[in-house]
């Protein structure tokens, strides 16, 4: 059973950083791509940054895009999102997900992601 686990969510202040991980079990994390969403309350589930599973190929929202950066740790079989400059309006529950597929590239239309986490939320206060 494939499961994904975020975690490094919480209540920070407008500018601080945070740093998301994501693992999982049931597959090889380092086979596939990965995705970072977030919905906020009343939105929609909103594409954040993607990254390649060889990890060359990154892909960002422009609302990120200079902010955040997605990478990845293949040793420790991890994906990381690392958020700076953070603003009120990034508060939002976020997930990581892969495809259905291995050794795919990044996508960032959520219908391309099969498995997913239950998500960290993450407040940035004024």
């Amino acid at each position: 059973q494939v499961q994904l686990v975020e975690s490094g969510g919480g209540l920070v202040q407008a500018g601080d950083s945070l740093r998301l991980s994501c693992a999982a079990s049931g597959l090889t994390l380092n086979n596939y791509a990965v995705g970072w969403f977030r919905q906020a309350p009343g939105k929609e589930r909103e594409f954040v940054a993607a990254i390649s599973w060889g990890g060359t190929t990154t892909a960002y929202a422009d609302s990120v895009r200079g902010r955040f950066t997605i990478s990845r740790d293949n040793a420790k079989k991890t994906v990381y999102l690392e958020m700076n400059s953070l603003k009120p309006e990034d508060t939002a529950v976020y997930f990581c997900a892969t495809p259905a597929a291995t050794f795919s590239r990044t996508a960032s239309n959520a219908d391309a992601y099969r498995n997913w986490g239950q998500g960290t939320q993450v407040t940035i206060s004024s």
